[in-house]
């Protein structure tokens, strides 16, 4: 059964903890609880966002830099 990650607040969401590193995850990756997916930006203050299940990120809702709601979809597990 597929477990969807959502964004707990409005801003921008980044993969990545700089453009210059790896994402955190990516398609195919194993993910535990507590696992950081990725971060949200508001007003130059980043917001980790952690895994709040278990799985394998079979995909992200939203694209590196994309501006997100909260409660919007930003990786599915599986």
């Amino acid at each position: 059964m597929a477990h969807e990650i959502k964004s707990p607040i409005p801003g921008t969401f980044y993969r990545k903890p700089s453009p210059e590193e790896p994402p955190y995850k990516s398609e195919g990756d194993s993910v535990a609880k507590g696992d950081t997916i990725g971060l949200v930006e508001v007003m130059k203050t980043f917001h980790e966002v952690k895994a709040d299940g278990e799985g394998t990120v079979s995909s992200f809702g939203v694209e590196d830099g994309a501006p997100v709601m909260a409660g919007q979809v930003l990786a599915v597990l599986d």
